[in-house]
């Protein structure tokens, strides 16, 4: 196979659903020993592609080739025998399986009583050592972190004989430190020889890794470049239709003298029932600020968030709010003392997603007591407030009669902003408020919780992405197992520092 030879091409490759065009036309190509990111919003229709180039769907139209011969991918065996390999955003492991077992699954008889355990396990940590990817062969899946469990599924693949591996939205679930880890990896498979197409809506992993990019928008390819050829604002600009403005420069911090948000010395049980994930934290939000909270997931965030939006009750310490104390309060006394929440689970805490736009939008003063007269409810005046905020909100669309589950991921996280910022709330926790959003929503997240900071409100911002911690906060609060390790303004505080905080290191 020569080097300037494409391993894989796809030629005008087209696949509808019903009315929806998912491709239309789409050419791509990959070469020998690159990586070739895969980019777009939300419902470009790349997910698609790559499930037709692995076998789990049949194009309309168009024509594969493998190492420049035509051929016909049935199902993901016949991929998998052409030397593809395919690494899903959600795992297909069998979580009570060892990693040698998820990984010889269907290569080998792991029930035959005539093979030994410990040759398979030797086996695959071999394979995995020769990919510079160590892993304990003979541990449950069920109890590896997920990016290890990652790298099971990038072992399987490798182990039966992948030369192209397509990696479908990898780091939608992995934390900042677990995100440069598998970076590493494929760049260390690219040295190696594979051919990786990267699937992704993440402008700084296109950056840090690509060697050429091709973009879709709504099911066709707008573009195509190699390396030196984009950059962050041309990428995003093909991605959306438009140019990307930057965000307003930060004005002057002018904060009120007491604290909007409080946390006293807070205390909180796990939620795995094991222990205190939260231990003794203290922090605050003045009027006009961000404050970022950054840790590796799983160090009480989710604790935190939960004791200080009603969701969990705390052993000890308090919450205040605007100077009032609600540690105990429910949820509905919260939000009368000012206070709004951004879940990171949009579909599960955020929104009914069987439930109109109008409904979804009034809920929590419905629950209140409020739309009513004499104990009617007034719908008239719910679908009057729905219309006003759909239009102001920019979501699309604006049909308060809609369900909520028919919108987009980010049209809805729009009607979760317009919800709770529309009230005015003194405090906005905002959960990862922007997890699994396309570039565009990411934008339009990211300059309402500006405004409403600009305006004098206190935004409490948990983010795993450090270039969100960055870019909003005014000042970082890195907690490691429930407790502070650092604290600094965001313009002062450097990457290293950040690292080993989050680590449970402190810098001296």
């Amino acid at each position: 196979m020569q080097a300037d030879t494409p391993i894989i091409e796809l030629r005008s490759v087209s696949k509808s659903f019903g009315d929806t065009h998912a491709n239309r036309a789409v050419d791509f190509d990959l070469m020998p020993g690159e990586i070739h990111v895969l980019l777009g919003e939300n419902g470009a229709g790349k997910t698609t592609l790559m499930n037709i180039l692995f076998g789990h769907l049949q194009p309309d139209s168009g024509t594969i080739l493998v190492q420049g011969d035509s051929v016909d991918i049935g199902s993901p065996s016949d991929a998998i025998a052409r030397g593809i390999g395919m690494v899903h955003q959600h795992f297909s492991l069998v979580p009570s399986f060892t990693v040698a077992e998820n990984v010889m699954l269907g290569v080998g008889k792991v029930t035959d009583l005539t093979i030994d355990s410990r040759d398979i396990e030797q086996a695959v940590t071999a394979r995995a050592e020769e990919l510079h990817m160590p892993i304990d062969a003979a541990v449950t899946v069920v109890d590896l972190p997920v990016d290890l469990q990652q790298r099971v599924e990038i072992i399987k693949a490798m182990y039966r004989g992948a030369r192209v591996l397509i990696m479908d939205e990898p780091t939608s679930l992995l934390g900042p430190t677990q995100i440069a880890n598998l970076l590493e990896i494929l760049t260390d498979l690219r040295g190696s020889g594979h051919s990786i197409i990267l699937v992704t809506h993440k402008l700084a992993e296109v950056m840090e890794v690509a060697d050429r990019v091709t973009v879709l928008r709504r099911g066709e390819r707008v573009a195509s470049m190699r390396r030196g050829e984009f950059d962050e604002r041309s990428l995003a600009r093909a991605m959306t239709g438009q140019e990307r403005e930057p965000l307003p420069e930060r004005t002057s911090l002018q904060t009120a003298d007491g604290p909007a948000l409080r946390v006293d010395r807070l205390t909180v049980p796990s939620t795995h029932g094991h222990g205190v994930a939260v231990s003794g934290l203290s922090l605050e939000v003045k009027p006009g600020e961000i404050l970022g909270i950054a840790g590796v997931e799983g160090n009480g965030q989710r604790e935190l968030v939960d004791a200080i939006i009603g969701l969990a009750e705390p052993q000890s310490g308090t919450v205040t709010v605007g100077g009032i104390d609600v540690t105990h309060a429910p949820p509905a006394d919260r939000r009368s003392a000012g206070l709004g929440a951004i879940p990171e689970d949009r579909h599960g805490l955020g929104l009914v997603l069987d439930m109109t736009l109008a409904e979804n939008l009034a809920i929590t003063e419905l629950a209140s007591g409020g739309y009513r007269s004499r104990g009617v409810i007034n719908w008239q005046r719910i679908h009057a407030d729905a219309e006003r905020l759909l239009t102001e909100y920019d979501v699309r669309p604006p049909d308060p009669k809609a369900t909520a589950g028919s919108l987009s991921g980010g049209n809805q996280q729009k009607v979760v902003l317009a919800r709770e910022m529309a009230r005015g709330p003194k405090v906005l926790v905002a959960d990862n408020p922007t997890w699994g959003l396309d570039v565009g929503a990411i934008d339009y997240v990211h300059r309402k919780l500006i405004e409403m900071r600009d305006a004098g409100g206190a935004v409490l911002l948990l983010t795993l992405d450090l270039e969100e911690l960055y870019k909003l906060s005014d000042r970082v609060v890195v907690i490691y197992r429930g407790q502070q390790m650092l604290e600094a303004p965001a313009s002062k505080l450097d990457q290293d520092a950040l690292a080993m905080a989050m680590a449970g290191r402190t810098s001296d």
